[in-house]
């Protein structure tokens, strides 16, 4: 039987933290931003899986004193950063502390002339990236998420950002970390060169195994000039061998992002953002929340008319930009438009890219007008190397395609392989079972394609994930991906944290997983 656990349990055994057990905030603190999540929200079960309690450490000592008191009491710990992951890596129970680690958020050491930068794990991706540039200087990491993430969040997650193709992903820029293992122990790992590297393993651990308490980043200077160009191609096909030829050339655009004709159409025509006095675009072009359900339930029908389409719609679309500064940008859009242009690309100028700059985080916002219209949307990140990429973009719309309607592009690209952003958007089912409500259908809609999804990547030779982590929702099938790896990540596990305190039940899949958690909604909701 789960044990509650009180805030005034916490307080007594570590006086002079700030600690709190309110009902808001233990609602605030029950889930992350996985989208299964938000079809209970929409059908009123807001947090099914709320913490006992939330903790809020200002140091590291005080994330040490932390651990040792739940490592000898029992007592399971969830870092969080600011809550922006998509894959289920938050979901407390009533016996969980989560330990939010946003008051730490210093400068413990800046070196102008290495460039290098200690920041504690707390530190949010805009502030970082404001002071960064007020010193000439940026780290280069601009997930789509930089709004409401932390740079402890982007280490425990691997992430990657929108300009990956010149910096790196997040293990590309850590020169070290700081960070309390889940006996309470303080460890400083640094990047080694030469001989065994810790940090490799703890970045994208996901919280399993040490709560990361500070990163020393590289950075780099920040760019004063961009070039921008942008190219359409016959097929999709076409677009990707482009972006291989670019970077096997030795080209390192900041941003490469190949659409596929249908995600192409969307980009040409703009963003959610208006200008001031433009009138807000619908859910979906021309529809309303009734005409956006019904297609949505019927998804094959829908992709199969989006492919017969093609030719109409455009064709795909090649966004690069390049940074740098002096003329070396421009120089690098000639030699790109020289490679592309070889590659049967026809250039459509810098519109199309400095567009996409322009509104580069108004993804975020796209998924709440089709949810609010009694559908639902997410996205699902894997990639390949280039002689596999064909048959993972197959694979994985074709599994997809016969639960949701899809669509991809494809970005942080690299000399041997390319990771592929599906975004897809379903319903509930054309036929329900008696007694089930609208999102009770949505929910096993989204439980069907899902899986499947995964199962195809797998077959294809891709990876489940890219940059979003692995979380509960894709930790099912880590065993299909990993095999033997399992084992290695559950020695792991217990090497760092013994007793298994530390997020339990995330990454790595337990014995007898459960697709997906027991959030379905107790309510119904009028279609």
């Amino acid at each position: 039987m789960t044990r509650e656990l009180h805030g005034r349990d916490v307080s007594q055994a570590l006086p002079g933290l700030r600690v709190s057990d309110d009902a808001a905030d233990r609602v605030a603190y029950a889930r992350d931003l996985w989208p299964r999540h938000h079809l209970a929200v929409r059908a009123g079960n807001v947090a099914a899986h709320r913490p006992g309690a939330i903790v809020w450490p200002e140091s590291t000592e005080e994330v040490a004193r932390i651990v040792r008191w739940a490592n000898e009491s029992g007592t399971a710990l969830v870092p969080f950063g600011a809550g922006s992951g998509v894959c289920a890596g938050i979901l407390p129970r009533s016996d969980v502390l989560v330990v939010d680690l946003k008051r730490m958020a210093r400068w413990r050491r800046f070196d102008p002339a290495a460039p290098l930068l200690e920041v504690e794990a707390g530190h949010m991706g805009v502030p970082l990236e404001e002071k960064l540039g007020r010193e000439g200087l940026t780290l280069g990491h601009f997930p789509s998420s930089i709004l409401c993430s932390t740079v402890g969040g982007w280490v425990a997650a691997r992430s990657a950002g929108q300009c990956s193709g010149r910096y790196g992903k997040i293990e590309d820029m850590v020169v070290a970390l700081e960070c309390v293992t889940g006996k309470g122990d303080v460890v400083s790992l640094p990047h080694r060169t030469n001989g065994q590297s810790m940090v490799p393993l703890v970045i994208g651990s996901e919280g399993t195994l040490a709560i990361v308490t500070s990163a020393t980043l590289r950075l780099h200077p920040a760019p004063t000039a961009r070039g921008f160009g942008a190219w359409s191609f016959p097929t999709t096909e076409q677009g990707w061998e482009g972006m291989r030829a670019l970077f096997q050339a030795g080209l390192r655009p900041a941003v490469s992002r190949l659409y596929d004709p249908f995600d192409a159409m969307l980009a040409r025509q703009g963003s959610v953002k208006k200008a001031r006095g433009e009138k807000q675009a619908q859910a979906a072009p021309g529809m309303g929340p009734s005409a956006l359900r019904a297609l949505l339930r019927r998804p094959r029908i829908l992709n199969e008319l989006v492919d017969r389409s093609s030719p109409l719609l455009g064709g795909a679309l090649l966004v690069l930009i390049f940074e740098g500064s002096g003329d070396a940008p421009s120089h690098d859009v000639e030699e790109a438009r020289r490679i592309l242009e070889r590659m049967k690309g026809t250039y459509e100028g810098e519109g199309a890219a400095r567009k996409w700059l322009l509104h580069r985080y108004s993804v975020s916002y796209r998924q709440a007008p089709v949810f609010a219209a009694g559908g639902w949307a997410d996205t699902m990140e894997v990639a390949a190397p280039w002689s596999k990429l064909g048959a993972l973009y197959d694979g994985v719309r074709h599994a997809l395609g016969k639960h949701v309607f899809v669509m991809a592009h494809f970005s942080h690209a690299y000399p041997d392989g390319c990771c592929i952003y599906f975004s897809f958007a379903g319903s509930a089912a054309g036929a329900r079972a008696p007694g089930t409500s609208w999102d009770q259908g949505c929910a096993e809609t989204y439980d069907r394609a899902w899986p499947a999804a995964l199962d195809a990547a797998i077959a294809a030779g891709g990876t489940l994930s890219h940059h979003h982590g692995v979380g509960r929702s894709k930790a099912p099938r880590l065993g299909a991906e990993l095999g033997e790896g399992v084992g290695v990540v559950r020695a792991l596990q217990r090497a760092f944290d013994p007793n298994g305190i530390l997020n339990p039940g995330n990454l790595a899949p337990s014995p007898s997983p459960e697709p997906y958690a027991d959030d379905i909604h107790p309510r119904a909701v009028r279609a």
